[in-house]
């Protein structure tokens, strides 16, 4: 059995179960005697390691140094990796600005201490106290972090009648804490307050904080996220915090802060807060935490052995839910110690003991499919075939069954295994498997039941289901997860056969970028790359990877410009790399938006009802991502700056690739 015999998964749960029981009630002694109480962020889904396991002995290595090294650092910020695969642990500890180095070193020594087991063994997991946070994953440096929410136990709530001058006040205030974070601050740090004008509570006091690691843009974009998530978490609480790995924030209406403050504002706020900062990158969204708020007035008290038992017993039903998951999912087993990889373990075997993991046997897939019946046919390419599955657990699955003819040989295969395997993601499908086994050669993903989007943006009956709404978020969920590749995983990827066949739609057309069998990993400082063999799909390639072979981040954002213009219009885009033709889609759209007459293009499924704003921005997008030149087409970050907010001042483009041997137009500016 993957997770091992009944009788060593019961001694895992009854130890897993005493080992959370101890560690709920030292933490809950700690915080009785009026210490620092943590919040945990555990991800139950990710695998668990044994106390007996080379991954704890990993964890203990870093917990010995990794204190010392970040108290010790100016920025009381230090990373450390420790191990080897399949065991290897990547670790980020953070300790708050106004921390000193003796209370970071004891805060981070608590921490190491406590979240192996505060967590239940979770390979990936948080612990965050007031001023110091530490964080483990099997994963490498993460953009955000897994996380749950805490209720508070110690808050007021604001007046109905003053709830919206608090929320606008918070607004402001939040926003230019987070600008001075990133602008004014080497350690990505600042503490502000400001004047309410509120008698129930005349100061709001802030803090927001990044990773010191992280580039200006990428963290405010990562403030940004957690700020947006204030209203909709606390809509009229007097205290409010959102936790994350990369980045926090927090509010409350008592000091908390002990260093200097660096924004003050006073009563005269304006009546209504900025526009929104850019939504936050892919993978960096925050782990939400319901603060108790420090030096705030009590509110309802709990007895320690109560607290344990509120504590203890959700921790408890989530170990048999991972229990539970481990008889009926297929886990990677753990390597013995005389299986423990050599000195010499090498990127490929990591790579291959990945693949070997996700196994699956045929028989297994076979009966899921209904042994590939017609009527489980999904849709059919150059590759093979795709067929709709059901695991006997319950889960969907869509297998890609590759005929023996198809043009993607083992190479291509073993590259979408190796590459997909990394990539996490919630606009990228996911890999549930593999099978190797009597000459078939079966990649298993996640099902998504609204298959891909050319089946529904160039059918007349069909594209009527894709109001706007749904057809700008599907561009906005691209374009993430096309940040994602390009800037923020931990691999630079690029896709090279981005069209609206490989845009897998989700039950509520959510985006999910698929077909990873042509894609390329770059090195983080590689800015583009050269082919003999171009391959892809015309009318989606950029044209100096089509005469020349370079390819790049740019070729993916020309495909992706070529995507928001089918999407708008509704129309398949031709060959544009024949600069002779007039009749692409590139072609028209320039030629309406020259003429003023662009909204003409919009795709009449719509019935009108669409957002001119929205359509206008989404088409100057579209014609920036098909400059000719690359170096005129904006990355996927600034894309994604652009659809989340109107107040970004948007220049228009030249000409598109087709025109590019014509000249190009003087560039407009446009307010959106």
């Amino acid at each position: 059995m993957p997770c091992g015999s009944l009788v060593q998964q019961r001694a895992m749960a009854q130890h897993l179960i005493l080992a959370t029981l101890l560690a709920a009630v030292a933490l809950l002694a700690r915080g009785a005697a009026g210490q620092d109480y943590p919040r945990l962020a555990c991800d139950y889904a990710a695998r668990n390691f044994t106390p007996s396991s080379r991954y704890l002995a990993n964890i203990n290595s870093i917990g010995a140094a990794l204190p010392k090294n970040a108290s010790a650092s100016p920025d009381l910020f230090a990373t450390a990796v420790a191990g080897a695969a399949p065991d290897k642990v990547w670790a980020l500890a953070l300790c708050r600005g106004d921390a000193n180095a003796t209370y970071c070193l004891s805060c981070l020594g608590q921490a190491s201490r406590d979240l192996p087991n505060s967590c239940a063994y979770n390979e990936d997991a948080a612990i965050y106290y007031d001023k110091c946070m530490l964080h483990y994953s099997p994963a490498g440096f993460p953009d955000g972090g897994s996380g749950t929410t805490y209720e508070s136990l110690s808050y007021e709530d604001v007046e109905p009648e003053e709830t919206p001058r608090f929320n606008r006040v918070r607004a402001v205030l939040m926003n230019a804490t987070a600008d001075y974070a990133v602008r004014n601050s080497t350690r990505r740090y600042a503490a502000g307050e400001a004047d309410t004008d509120l008698p129930d509570y005349p100061k709001l006091y802030s803090w927001a904080q990044c990773t010191p690691d992280l580039a200006p843009a990428r963290c405010r974009r990562c403030l940004a996220g957690a700020i947006a998530l204030l209203p909709q978490l606390y809509t009229n609480s007097s205290v409010g915090m959102v936790l994350g790995v990369r980045c926090s924030v927090r509010y409350q209406t008592d000091p908390f802060m002990d260093g200097p403050v660096m924004v003050r504002l006073g009563a005269a706020h304006p009546p209504n807060p900025a526009a929104p900062a850019p939504a936050p990158a892919p993978g960096m969204g925050p782990a939400v935490v319901t603060p108790t708020a420090a030096g705030g007035t009590a509110g309802r008290k709990y007895s320690v052995p109560g607290l344990v038992l509120m504590a203890v017993l959700p921790i408890l039903a989530a170990i048999n839910l991972v229990t539970f998951l481990c008889f009926w999912r297929r886990r990677r087993r753990p390597l013995t110690k005389t299986e423990q990889p050599d000195p010499g373990y090498t990127k490929e075997a990591e790579d291959m003991d990945r693949v070997d993991s996700m196994l699956i046997g045929i028989s297994t897939l076979r009966a899921a499919t209904g042994d590939f019946a017609e009527s489980n046919k999904l849709g059919e390419g150059e590759f093979g075939a795709v067929y709709k599955g059901v695991l006997p657990d319950g889960d969907e699955i869509a297998v890609k069954r590759m005929s023996k003819s198809s043009p993607q040989g083992v190479n291509e295969l073993k590259n979408e295994l190796a590459l997909v395997a990394k990539l996490k993601h919630k606009n990228l499908v996911s890999l549930v498997g593999v099978c190797l086994e009597q000459q078939e050669r079966l990649l298993v993903y996640e099902f998504v039941p609204n298959r891909s989007l050319d089946l529904l943006i160039f059918d007349t009956d069909k594209s009527a289901q894709l109001d706007w709404g749904k057809r700008y978020n599907i561009i906005d969920g691209i374009a993430r997860g096309l940040q994602y590749l390009h800037e923020d995983s931990q691999l630079k990827v690029v896709h090279r056969d981005l069209k609206a066949s490989n845009i897998l739609l989700d039950s509520d057309m959510n985006p999910k970028i698929s077909d990873f069998g042509l894609a390329r990993i770059f090195g983080r400082e590689q800015s583009q790359a050269v082919t003999n063999h171009v391959v892809g799909t015309h009318g989606y390639m950029a044209p100096e990877y089509v005469m020349r072979g370079n390819y790049s981040v740019k070729s993916d954002a020309f495909s992706f410009g070529v995507m928001v213009l089918e999407i708008v219009t509704g129309r398949k885009n031709k060959d544009c790399s024949d600069s002779r033709r007039s009749d692409d889609l590139l072609t028209s759209i320039w030629e309406h938006w020259m003429a003023g007459t662009v909204l003409e293009m919009v795709d009449p499924a719509m019935d009108g009802c669409f957002s001119e704003d929205d359509v206008r921005r989404c088409i100057y997008i579209g014609l920036l991502c098909v400059q000719g030149n690359p170096g005129d087409r904006p990355v996927m970050s600034s894309v994604v700056m652009m659809l989340g907010s109107d107040t970004v001042s948007l220049q228009a483009p030249s000409k598109p690739a087709s025109f590019a041997s014509n000249g190009g137009a003087k560039p407009e500016v446009h307010k959106m």
